[in-house]
């Protein structure tokens, strides 16, 4: 198989598959890249398993057939430079894997494109960080059933494994489904993310605890209740206790900017947000996490709105909360937990809607395989519930529809909202927390602020409105209009 793009996933799923006994031929622009990883794979005991090759030429030249192509390269317009220089050495049969973080409208573009040669494309999201690349990642791999059960050994044998040994690793569905769940995935970790770091700071500031005190605390979550093992709560005990040469914690050097978004390098968490507002999914929890992080990026404009304001809303210690604090670190860990679960259903609504939209035949059993480990989303307990649910007939994949999640979400909620009301009078920065709450408050209610709403619209747009005297109907244009003033 032929590895296009050798940077820290590519170089890393490389040498995973070359220790599974794989023949991997090496394409990347750098030569310099490629030495390195060459250098590595001596380290590791791989060499005789790994080639470089400069040309496409040569490098189509050195597989066997069916050719497989595995493509780690940045989203965008580079694969598709990529695919057009393969174009002459492609033959009816050959495999492209693209295992990027490439956005699904792309690779379903590409997969037509390849149709008249017979070329298969197949949109694989890859999971884990460069650290799962080379150990054994999460995989979602998307595309047409022949071509995935071509390459569905290889995958499994070097997928990450959940507890019981099983593969991380399962088809998807068709067209760019790999791509998009890999996407709502990316989704999904960023609205957890943001929240454990909310909590973060709650403890931190607001309850001054230290960096090994905070870290102690992630791991007692980690180990039993709602957030056992997940893999963003165990790192973050991690995070809070590495420390650098000179002694100091790493974390408290780390400047609060998260530029992904703006310098182009990551593009799921903008068209995951992009994809529930095209096809109207309100997904709070994950959208608003994404707009701290827009913020967040441009520290130099903060500092100059902070000049304009005279100074900023410090965070402010949580006094007299110190002397309940197992209580209220009780209740931070079940709001958090209420949060992460918000994220996964506001996340899957989405998947079940452009699913809806583009007949991929998605298998929701097959995800959460995908999720069970070797991911960054990886949370044992909420994967065993939703594993629960959809293995039960006609699933209903709005799952604020579920009893179980419903019982889980409202029996948080109280703690929830005691975390969102103190960080409130605090001045807490927790936007992903207060939007879980606004979502589950606005979702459960059926005497919306929006009744005002629609009569605004109808006042100055004749735009129509339902009565309440009439049945709850589908979202379409209602059928009554008041002349609220004349013309």
């Amino acid at each position: 198989m032929a590895m296009i793009g050798c940077g820290s996933m590519g170089g890393g799923m490389a040498l995973l598959f070359a220790e599974h006994g794989i023949t991997v031929s090496l394409n990347d622009p750098s030569e310099e890249t490629m030495d390195q990883l060459l250098a590595t794979a001596k380290q590791d005991g791989l060499q005789d398993r790994l080639q470089k090759h400069s040309s496409y030429d040569d490098l189509c030249k050195s597989l066997g057939s069916p050719k497989v192509f595995v493509f780690s390269l940045p989203h965008g317009t580079v694969p598709d430079s990529v695919v057009d220089g393969l174009h002459t050495y492609l033959a009816k049969g050959d495999i492209i894997i693209d295992a990027s973080n490439e956005n699904w409208q792309n690779t379903q573009r590409r997969q037509g494109k390849l149709v008249p040669q017979g070329v298969y494309y197949i949109g694989m999201g890859v999971s884990g960080g460069y650290q799962a690349a080379r150990r054994g990642p999460s995989m979602c791999p998307g595309g047409e059933e022949r071509a995935l059960d071509i390459v569905m050994p290889l995958l499994r044998k070097v997928a990450a494994k959940d507890s019981q040994g099983n593969p991380c690793v399962a088809k998807a569905g068709t067209g760019g489904s790999g791509h998009h769940v890999k996407m709502i995935h990316n989704g999904i970790e960023h609205g957890m993310m943001s929240a454990l770091a909310e909590s973060w700071q709650i403890m931190n500031l607001g309850l001054g605890m230290t960096y090994e005190e905070i870290a102690n605390e992630f791991d007692r979550w980690e180990n039993d209740g709602e957030l056992r093992g997940t893999f963003l709560v165990n790192i973050g005990a991690d995070i809070c206790r590495q420390k650098d040469d000179q002694g100091r914690h790493v974390l408290s050097i780390v400047e609060d900017k998260v530029v992904q978004d703006v310098d182009g390098t990551e593009g799921t968490g903008i068209w995951s947000q992009l994809e529930g507002v095209r096809l109207h999914v309100p997904a709070p929890s994950l959208t608003t996490a994404h707009f701290i992080r827009l913020a967040s990026a441009f520290r130099a404009d903060r500092q100059q709105v902070k000049d304009a304001f005279g100074g900023q809303f410090p965070v402010q210690e949580w006094g007299e909360a110190k002397g309940d604090k197992k209580s209220i670190l009780e209740s931070l860990r079940r709001a958090i937990y209420a949060t992460f679960l918000a994220s996964f259903v506001e996340g899957i609504n989405i998947i079940d809607q452009a699913d809806q939209e583009n007949r991929w035949n998605i298998d929701y059993s097959a995800v959460v395989q995908i999720w069970r480990n070797g991911c960054i989303i990886k949370a044992d307990y909420i994967i065993d519930m939703l594993g629960d649910i959809f293995k039960e007939p006609k699933v209903d994949l709005d799952l604020l529809h579920n009893k179980r999640v419903a019982q889980e979400l409202k029996q948080a909620f109280p703690a929830l909202k005691e975390i969102v009301m103190k960080g409130v009078e605090h001045n807490a920065i927790i936007p992903s927390l207060s939007a879980t709450l606004e979502f589950l408050k606005y979702s459960t209610n059926t005497i919306l602020p929006t009744q005002f709403y629609e009569a605004q619209l109808d006042y100055f747009g004749k735009h129509m409105f339902d009565l309440k005297s009439e049945a709850a109907g589908k979202p379409e244009t209602g059928k009554h209009h008041f002349e609220w003033k004349l013309a």
